[in-house]
């Protein structure tokens, strides 16, 4: 039954054997990190071949040797893997270091200095904007205020952005540059975009001129939790038949695929786009790490065996996610005071508590020795207006580690729930 049917005697009762719970995990001195979504040292250790791989041989195909200068836009090898996992030529890859978060800041910091940005910003005395779909991924929104870029919130459903509100927007604000996407397992509620909001999306341009930027960021485009992946629509070709394909820059790392610490990004784009952002890189940069480039070649070789390394993720990862899953159900399935996403895909579970109840929950977990990711981290400014998501991580603890953080995570939502239909503190 929902707690807010229960009758005052039953909310006590409830919340005496929720408070005993509580102190029984205080007094276990726990310290539990679910704060972002890192993989496992297993996950790591699939990738160790990696170290060694290339056996003293550094030479492409075409002569090339990969330890001296030169090649902003990657080795050609590389940036047909990236093509492969972007669903674009090699032509129009782009392949960089170990954090795509790096390649999105530089194409800010181009746009604003190059693309018009802050022309545009300076003549209509205003600030630029970005939409952003929440909740979200902080760092996205970290970008924008490195910037001075006023953020705006838009629902994210099932489908994807409220692509209705994010046309109304468009069409209403000319200092509405971009719109931030992670299209298929969204971070953190796990959705992937429908095939009319991928459409819907490469129409924009159309209405906001083009200097619109579409920040297609696939950071979990091969990161699946089930054996029959979701299907994820291709942006460049829709923005191709439209005429908009400019106004799109597509993203993806092997940051979770290979070692989060040294793997290899990409950014994809069209062949004029590229050129321009290559030249704008030539001043700061005379060209990525290639002896990575090539030794994650060497290791990943093709989309099918990305395909094959991934399900060995997959079977380290899902018994984290089903345990989290099941340990909500169990314990506030029936409540009412708690709704979470079943994600398909991706490394989050989005949980929303009764209003005004997220930083409550985290406090009362930290102060048990759990840390979670803080409230309002999945909101622009680290401000949820409802104080209600909070984003799970399953993937870096141990099981046992993730067993007892979501047991402590189950009883503080369920004591802070009780509290607030009780009226006490």
């Amino acid at each position: 039954m929902a707690y807010q049917d229960l009758s005052t005697d039953a909310l006590k009762s409830l919340h005496e054997q929720f408070a005993t719970a509580y102190d029984d995990f205080r007094s276990q001195q726990l310290n539990l990190d679910l704060t972002r979504g890192k993989p496992a040292s297993e996950q790591l250790d699939l990738s160790n071949e990696l170290d060694g791989i290339l056996d003293g041989f550094y030479v492409l195909q075409d002569g090339t040797d990969v330890r001296n200068y030169g090649g902003i836009l990657g080795i050609p090898e590389a940036r047909a893997l990236g093509g492969e996992l972007l669903d674009l030529p090699a032509s129009q890859i782009l392949v960089g270091g170990n954090s795509s978060l790096t390649l999105m800041y530089l194409y800010f910091d181009f746009m604003f200095h190059h693309g018009g940005w802050q022309r545009e910003a300076q003549s209509s005395d205003g600030r630029i904007k970005f939409l952003c779909p929440v909740p979200g991924y902080d760092r996205h929104f970290t970008i924008c205020e490195r910037f001075d870029i006023e953020m705006i919130t838009v629902p994210l459903v099932d489908g994807g952005p409220d692509m209705e509100l994010v046309e109304s927007l468009v069409d209403s604000d000319p200092l509405i540059k971009g719109i931030w996407c992670v299209p298929k397992y969204s971070n953190p509620t796990g959705h992937t975009y429908s095939i009319e909001t991928v459409s819907r999306m490469a129409a924009l341009p159309l209405r906001a001129g083009r200097d619109f930027r579409i920040m297609w960021d696939n950071a979990y485009v091969v990161h699946h939790l089930t054996e029959t992946p979701d299907e994820l629509a291709n942006l460049m070709e829709a923005a191709f038949r439209s005429g908009t394909d400019a106004s799109v820059i597509m993203l993806a790392s092997t940051s979770k695929v290979t070692f989060a610490g040294a793997g290899i990004s990409f950014l994809g784009a069209t062949e004029a786009n590229l050129k321009a952002f290559e030249g704008y890189l030539s001043a700061a940069v005379i060209g990525f790490d290639k002896v990575n480039q090539l030794r994650h070649v060497r290791f990943l070789q093709d989309r099918d065996a990305i395909d094959n390394h991934m399900a060995k993720h997959r079977a380290i990862i899902k018994p984290k996610f089903d345990l989290v899953l099941h340990k909500l159900n169990a314990g506030l399935g029936d409540s009412g005071v708690a709704s979470w996403t079943q994600p398909r895909g991706g490394y989050f579970i989005s949980l929303d508590t009764l209003p005004g109840l997220a930083g409550e929950v985290v406090r009362l977990a930290a102060d048990v020795g759990v840390k979670l990711t803080p409230a309002g981290a999945t909101f622009p400014y680290r401000t949820d207006p409802e104080n209600r998501n909070i984003r799970i991580a399953p993937t870096f603890p141990s099981i046992s580690q993730l067993d007892t953080a979501m047991d402590v995570f189950v009883t503080c939502v369920s004591l802070a729930s009780v509290r607030e239909l009780l009226g006490v503190q």
